[in-house]
């Protein structure tokens, strides 16, 4: 689920990081221990790529100028006939993926259009291309890397369809730096027709009333769970409550926050219109044949915690896609969840993959999360989005080195989606996060280039936050917003 950076307030460390990822094959841990001194050489080692570099820096010096890095000047992100909308494919998709998402490409085209046509689709030869960096892709399509988005040269909100195989997770990540970016993938063409039909349900049928829940397992002798319940789930349905009016927050935490109460409230009688879940994300060893479909799944309560359980987690404590019923009500909920692999998982391990030759493979593909794809797909009306972690998620996310109350990426979200602003633009302050650590790493390493001595806690420290920062994502369209505001 999360890491536990033991480093003291001046940034300085001396001993490890912690990575709390539960291994559901063994019941322990998903990774040991690492030595700060072996992360800040990864850290050291990696060489970004210069536009990558440079578009990161530009929205960071933005950021720190009071610049809304959305879009231009006098574009409303929340009004598509501003902001425009795009569909980008792998250029092999199958034209059956298109025509089943028909329906929602012309619902946007008719929306992106009503002023001048701000509407695009990118499929085929004009489609992402293999081993195609963001910054190749839009240079191809003639727009400057690094620059604020223009709709009228690409549009701001962009809606990736495909596996995580034909267009990467790193291209996924890349672009939504200046852009508000989703991800489709299905199995099937009738998941990928059924989202279809959700959205436009959403987005034409009648509002209801603002909702959200916090979910937090605390488990017994859990120090990453106790930390994410007493300084994320908490706070953060605290501050929501403050800051939006008329919404209906409920907390479900420790003791409560079993299975059956999460199953009641993914799709049964406590569906609310946010929900979101903290907790452990399971993982499997590569090759184990549970991962592609349970990889991700959220660990509850019924857990009893490192102590008292050390062999193999039984399904009965973690909530999986095949645990939402075909009879579930799911539809127009958007979810949130601090999980490792809750969003998905790559094949790399992200955390060594710049810095190493040949950096461990942790599945056997890439792929995106089997809950998420069944919450969006669902037979009796899906989910809207799901907002997740690629890869394991770190308490970097919300716990930082002498400061207290660090979750303004999280509150600043949450409270957008709860105040109808489409889910893309939602989330940028989780990018806007990545561009500052990222900056800030660059900066340390440039000194340690010209003679610094390397202080391994704080490089350890920014490597880690930043890669945590980059890969939160959405799956499903940017442009969806919780229905409530026409």
């Amino acid at each position: 689920m999360s890491g536990d950076g033991r480093i003291g307030d001046d940034g300085a460390s001396a001993e490890t990081l912690v990575c709390n990822g539960l291994n559901a094959a063994t019941g322990s841990y998903l990774l040991p221990e690492i030595p700060t001194s072996v992360v800040s050489q990864l850290a050291l080692g990696e060489r970004l790529e210069t536009s990558e570099r440079e578009e990161l820096r530009a929205r960071y010096l933005a950021l720190a100028g009071g610049i809304d890095y959305r879009a231009i000047d006098n574009v409303e992100s929340g009004d598509l006939s501003q902001a425009g909308w795009g569909v980008v494919f792998a250029h092999d998709a199958p034209p059956s993926t298109r025509e089943a998402l028909r329906p929602l490409l012309d619902h946007r085209r008719a929306q992106a259009s009503r002023v001048t046509d701000l509407y695009r689709e990118y499929a085929g030869p004009d489609g992402h291309r293999p081993n195609e960096t963001a910054g190749a892709f839009v240079a191809r399509h003639g727009v400057a890397p690094g620059e604020r988005a223009n709709p009228a040269q690409m549009p701001y909100y962009l809606l990736l369809v495909g596996d995580p195989e034909r267009i990467p997770y790193r291209f996924q990540y890349q672009i939504d730096v200046t852009r508000a970016v989703g991800r489709l993938h299905f199995d099937t063409d009738e998941e990928y027709a059924r989202y279809a039909d959700t959205v436009i349900a959403s987005e034409t049928g009648a509002g209801r009333p603002r909702s959200a829940t916090f979910f937090g397992t605390r488990n017994a002798d859990d120090v990453p769970t106790r930390k994410s319940s007493e300084f994320l789930v908490r706070p953060l349905a605290q501050r929501v409550g403050e800051r939006v009016a008329g919404c209906d927050v409920r907390t479900v935490l420790a003791e409560d926050a079993t299975k059956a109460r999460l199953r009641a409230i993914l799709g049964g009688d406590e569906r609310p219109s946010l929900l979101f879940a903290a907790g452990h994300g399971v993982g499997f060893p590569n090759g184990d044949p549970r991962q592609r479909t349970h990889q991700g799944a959220l660990l509850c309560q019924d857990w009893p915690g490192p102590v008292q359980w050390r062999t193999e987690i039984p399904h009965d404590f973690y909530m999986a896609a095949d645990d939402v019923a075909d009879d579930a009500h799911v539809e127009g909920m958007v979810a949130f969840f601090f999980a490792c692999y809750g969003l998905g998982t790559p094949k790399h391990d992200d955390f060594t993959r710049e810095a190493m030759g040949t950096p461990a493979e942790v599945a056997p593909y890439a792929f995106v999360g089997r809950l998420p794809q069944r919450l969006l797909g669902h037979p009796n009306g899906g989910a809207l989005a799901v907002v997740g972690h690629v890869e394991r998620a770190w308490g970097y996310s919300f716990s930082w080195p002498g400061v207290t109350d660090p979750s303004d990426s999280f509150s600043d979200s949450v409270c957008r989606l709860l105040n109808h602003l489409p889910v893309g633009a939602a989330v940028e302050p989780f990018n806007e996060r990545y561009a500052t650590l990222a900056t800030e790493l660059e900066s340390e390493k440039e000194n340690v280039a010209f003679g610094e001595t390397p202080n391994s806690g704080k490089l350890s420290m920014f490597w880690t936050a930043r890669n945590d920062a980059r890969n939160y994502a959405v799956f499903g369209d940017p442009a969806v917003r919780l229905p409530g505001s026409r």
